[in-house]
């Protein structure tokens, strides 16, 4: 059964849609659900989210013409870039969300005429706008996700990052292919747990639930009292098998995997690895956050009269340098119109 309700608080302008589910099993059992969603459809609380909102498409139409104009000088290449596909997915997923965000907006207007007619005496089926609400969740979801992917970008520069990010581009290939083996061994320890106790267990009554409760034994977080019960056999035995190819053999080479790609990181580190602390104690002596100490003031203060007033002798010799460049080209110049006057002479 799928029974649906409606409600509408008009204090503060708030529509609730509630959806009572119940699955009947095969085996004759019911599984209920409840889902309580509530909608607010007000565009706007403050001018605040309004001047967000317009500076945030602004800046996206910026990225969007940048992008743009990396992909017809790349091409081919522009896909083969990480950041360029995040750059990308914020792109497409800003405009996704304007679109479903004025889709919602007429949905609520067609649900706030349709209330405003009968007096909230005729049923409002809200199933259409909590799907439309959803989509718009979903999508500000993964613009943030990718604005928060983004943001790391401005950070390369720190020596931690970037060991991070050289050790996992190092460990690349290594990664994939040990995600393939692993995805493929975790698969079928969830089939099996699944069909093997599918009657007996509720955290096996589907396929989601039992991938949930071996993630949980693969941190060591489980109870096996339950494996017993449903058999007293086949329970302990899967579980055995399960603890010693995923937890012990699988992780172990993960790390292994983690720990040589690190160790090749750390033997080829990135030069002008400390701009980012170079720029974060320039802007907190800046800003007043942090300040200097009285010996720090007077060291700074002798560097720079040092550099000011030098000693003549210690640049006497690259004066003396520049005196020869200076004679050399003299005697050249000399030369050529000496050479040049003689051939006036000798035409003559």
């Amino acid at each position: 059964g799928l029974p649906l309700v409606t409600l509408y608080n008009p204090n503060v302008q708030l529509f609730t849609s509630v959806t009572f589910l119940v699955e009947v099993l095969s085996t004759g059992g019911l599984i209920p659900t409840a889902y309580f969603q509530p909608l607010n459809f007000s565009t706007f609380t403050s001018i605040f989210q309004l001047v967000c909102t317009i500076i945030y498409m602004g800046f996206i139409i910026f990225f969007m013409f940048v992008q743009i104009q990396i992909f017809l000088r790349l091409k081919r290449k522009y896909f083969q870039q990480f950041w360029s596909l995040i750059e990308l997915g914020i792109v497409i997923c800003s405009w996704t969300s304007l679109t479903i965000y004025i889709w919602r907006f007429k949905e609520a207007h067609r649900i706030s005429s349709l209330f405003e007619q009968t007096n909230g005496y005729v049923y409002i089926n809200l199933q259409l706008a909590a799907y439309v609400d959803n989509l718009l969740t979903y999508l500000l979801g993964f613009c943030c996700f990718f604005g928060m992917i983004k943001f790391l970008q401005l950070l390369r520069f720190d020596s931690r990052l970037l060991l991070f990010v050289q050790t996992l581009q190092h460990a690349q290939k290594e990664l994939i292919s040990f995600l393939m083996m692993f995805s493929i061994i975790y698969m079928s320890f969830v089939y099996l747990f699944y069909f093997l106790f599918i009657s007996n267990m509720s955290s096996c009554s589907s396929l989601l639930s039992t991938a949930q409760m071996l993630f949980e034994m693969t941190l060591m977080k489980f109870d096996t009292s339950e494996l017993i019960q449903a058999d007293a056999f086949l329970g302990p035995f899967v579980f055995a098998v399960f603890i010693f190819l995923v937890v012990f053999i699988c992780l172990s080479m993960f790390l292994s995997i983690i720990n040589e790609s690190f160790r090749r990181a750390r033997e080829n580190p990135v030069e002008n690895s400390e701009i980012l602390a170079f720029a974060m104690r320039r802007f907190a002596r800046w800003s007043g956050l942090k300040r200097l100490s009285i010996g720090t003031i007077y060291a700074q203060k002798d560097a720079q009269m040092r550099s000011q007033y030098c000693d003549p002798i210690e640049s006497f010799p690259e004066k003396v340098d520049q005196m020869l460049i200076k004679l050399n080209k003299l005697y050249i110049d000399q030369k050529i119109e000496l050479q040049r006057l003689d051939k006036l002479d000798s035409l003559n």
